[in-house]
């Protein structure tokens, strides 16, 4: 079984297409916004990586977990890759409206993060939660201020997808024979090593929903002049993220600005100023010959690029928290599920902040009758 007790899931139509939605048993869809709590999944996942947060929260919130389209239980509708992730945020705008909520908190995981950011751009948010988000300039091919390296970003998209994994996936491949099985990738690249779940299990279900039709993942490569010999293309996941279609930085500008808390792990080795996804980081590493060097092709600063992002947000006005957690790796609320909650409960104002120094304590002696 792949859905938890106390979790359940149902189809939300709306004009574009049937959207799946993952609730807890008993939240009341009365609930205001302030107490209403929105998860966006990141690539190569779906809800299902959310149900033991969403169980570990609070009874009086309200949470919901969106299945974004090509995953999960949502139809598996082609994207348009030149639009950046907004085929994506306007299907959760279009759901939270089926819905008839009018805003919430906001928590992104991974592309998640970058579709939560574009939605905010468009529509009002309570708060944005930031789980090891991809990089405001995108995936690759960008300097630290988030210049592109080339005109039609060499080196990123849907051509960086190992193409076994992706017959691993059409095959619903749940081994761990090979590094490019999903349950590998998911142990080398989504946590750290160390960690166990019961739950493995699910999470590989999880990522082997991802649809592989025309237009879905991982999309479409072009040849290139540049190093490595491929460029972006126009449809499908990966090239949802290439520089030359996504750019998430104007969230430094919003008028309004809700409170940003950024989480992540200090050993992701997808989201990491040197990230293993990175093709120029690989050319650099040797692991993809012919590199052209640091001046042509260097490794996108991934994580330097968020913070001097958020930094200008708050130097804006804004109000930004971070919290990067050693010894974690891509998924934050599956490793510190605890420290992922609480920070999250404290952004949307659930519970105070923590004191930073802690205030002094004192010890107080009672007697057994009182």
């Amino acid at each position: 079984m792949t859905l938890f007790d106390g979790i359940e899931a149902r189809s939300v139509e709306t004009p574009g297409l049937a959207v799946n939605v993952l609730e807890r048993a008993g939240d009341d869809p009365a609930t205001p916004p302030e107490r209403t709590v929105v998860l966006i999944h990141g690539n190569l996942s779906s809800a299902l990586f959310w149900q033991e947060l969403m169980l570990d929260l609070p009874t009086d919130l309200r949470v919901i977990a969106i299945d974004l389209r090509g995953y999960g239980g949502t139809e598996h509708a082609p994207i348009d890759a030149t639009r950046g992730v907004r085929d994506f945020s306007d299907d959760v705008a279009a759901t939270l409206q089926a819905l008839d909520i009018p805003t919430a908190h906001l928590v992104g995981w991974s592309m998640g993060a970058g579709v939560a950011m574009q939605y905010a751009l468009e529509h009002p948010v309570l708060s944005l939660t930031l789980e090891s988000p991809v990089s405001p300039y995108g995936l690759g091919g960008t300097r630290r201020d988030g210049t592109r390296l080339t005109d039609d970003d060499a080196g990123c998209g849907g051509g960086t997808v190992n193409p076994d994994f992706v017959q691993r996936l059409i095959d619903h491949d749940t081994t761990a024979d090979a590094p490019t099985s999903p349950r590998s990738v998911f142990r080398s690249g989504y946590v750290a090593q160390g960690y166990q779940s019961e739950h493995e299990d699910v999470w590989v279900e999880s990522m082997l929903t991802t649809s592989t039709a025309t237009g879905n993942y991982p999309g479409d490569a072009v040849a290139s002049e540049n190093w490595p010999g491929f460029a972006a293309g126009r449809i499908g996941v990966v090239n949802t993220m290439t520089p030359g279609h996504f750019d998430v930085s104007a969230i430094v500008d919003l008028r309004e600005k809700p409170p940003i808390l950024w989480m992540h792990g200090t050993l992701d080795p997808i989201i990491s100023d040197a990230s293993l996804s990175d093709y120029n980081n690989l050319g650099k590493l040797g692991i993809v010959p012919d590199w052209p060097g640091d001046e042509v092709a260097p490794p996108q600063p991934m994580v330097s690029q968020t913070r001097d992002v958020l930094a200008r947000y708050a130097d804006a006005g804004g109000e930004v928290t971070e919290r990067s957690l050693e010894g974690v790796g891509h998924t934050p609320h599956l490793e510190r599920p605890a420290e992922f909650r609480h920070a999250l409960l404290e952004v949307i104002g659930y519970v105070g902040r923590r004191h930073d120094p802690a205030p002094p304590t004192e010890a107080i002696i009672l007697r057994s009758s009182d």
